[in-house]
C-alpha cells in the first residue's frame, strides 16, 4: 500500500482579536511569522498551503502562497482543516497554527517520526494540561471521513475532536515549543527570549494628525523614527516634541487603517493615526 501524500497547512485565517493586529505579520525571527511557519512546514512535507478566509485571498502578506480558502461552516480553525481535507481527501495533513514562534523543525520531525498512521490523528500532549494540541498535529486520511460528521453534530473544537477520536498523543521535545502568542504582553515576553536585540531597535512609522492634533503638530503627516514599542509610547514621545494638550485617554488610535489598541506592538512601516474627539452636537 502506498504511503499517503503528506501535505502541510498553515492556519492563518484568524482575526487576531486579542493581539489587535495580524499575528501572521509579526516578526520574531527577522521575517513575518507566516513566512517562518511556512518555511518550517515546507521543509518536512510534500506540499504546503496557507489556510485563509475568503476576504484574505488578495492580502499582500498571503497572496504569494498556495492557498486553501476556509470552508463554509462554524468558523475557526476547524473550517481550515475541513477545507484542506475536501481539497485533498487522500492526503495526511500536518496542521500548524501561525502563532507558534518557539516551534522548531526538530519538534516537527519528532511528531512525524512517532505518529500513528492507524489512528485518525497524532498530536503533541500539552505540557500545560496534558490534552492534545490540535493545531500542531497530523490528521490522517481517515480523519477526512469522520471530521465532517463531527462538525455536522455540532462539534466546533479540534481538541475535542482529537479527544473523542482517541488521537495518538506524543510527548513534546520542549515544554515551550507549542506556546502560542495571543496578546501584546505575550508578544513582548516572547521577544525578550527570541530577539532581545531588536526590542529597542528604532523603526520608521508614518503618523497622521487630524483636527486639534494637526494644528498643534504643525503638519498633517510626518515620518517618525522611533524606539517606541506601542502606540502609547509613541504618543508620549510625540507629546514631548509637540505641544499636544489632549491626554491619550481622550483619543482613539488606528494602525494601518484599523482601530487598534494602545498596547499593541508597532512594526516597521506602520501608519498610525491618533484620532481626537469629534466636536459637535
Amino acid at each position: 500500500m502506498n504511503e499517503p501524500e503528506l501535505c502541510g497547512l498553515v492556519l492563518a485565517g484568524g482575526r487576531s482579536s486579542r493581539m489587535h493586529r495580524d499575528k501572521a505579520a509579526l516578526a520574531y525571527h527577522g521575517r513575518s511569522q507566516l513566512a517562518t511557519t511556512f518555511g518550517l512546514l515546507e521543509s518536512v512535507v510534500d506540499r504546503c498551503y496557507v489556510s485563509v478566509r475568503a476576504d484574505q485571498i488578495e492580502e499582500p502578506l498571503r497572496k504569494g502562497y498556495p492557498q486553501i480558502v476556509d470552508a463554509q461552516g462554524p468558523g475557526g480553525p476547524i473550517n481550515g482543516i475541513l477545507a484542506a481535507q475536501q481539497q485533498h481527501p487522500q492526503a495526511a495533513w500536518l496542521v500548524l497554527a501561525c502563532d507558534l514562534p518557539f516551534l522548531d523543525r526538530a519538534s516537527l520531525v519528532h511528531l512525524l517520526d512517532h505518529r500513528d498512521r492507524s489512528r485518525v490523528a497524532s498530536a503533541f500532549r500539552s505540557s500545560h494540561d496534558g490534552l492534545p494540541e490540535p493545531l500542531c498535529a497530523v490528521y490522517e486520511p481517515a480523519a477526512a471521513e469522520v471530521l465532517p460528521h463531527f462538525v455536522a453534530q455540532g462539534g466546533r473544537c479540534p481538541r475535542k475532536f482529537l479527544i473523542t477520536h482517541e488521537a495518538m498523543l506524543i510527548e513534546p521535545l520542549s515544554p515551550t515549543a507549542l506556546d502560542n502568542i495571543n496578546s501584546a504582553q505575550e508578544y513582548w515576553q516572547a521577544m525578550e527570549t527570541l530577539s532581545p536585540d531588536t526590542l529597542n531597535a528604532p523603526r520608521t512609522v508614518t503618523v497622521q494628525y487630524f483636527a486639534l492634533l494637526r494644528e498643534q503638530a504643525g503638519c498633517s503627516i510626518e515620518s517618525v523614527r522611533s524606539t517606541a514599542r506601542t502606540p502609547a509610547q509613541l504618543y508620549a514621545e510625540l507629546a514631548s516634541r509637540h505641544p499636544f494638550t489632549l491626554p491619550k485617554e481622550m483619543l482613539k488610535v488606528a494602525i494601518n487603517a484599523e482601530f487598534g489598541d494602545w498596547t499593541q506592538p508597532l512594526s516597521e512601516g506602520d501608519t498610525v493615526v491618533f484620532i481626537p474627539p469629534v466636536a459637535g452636537g
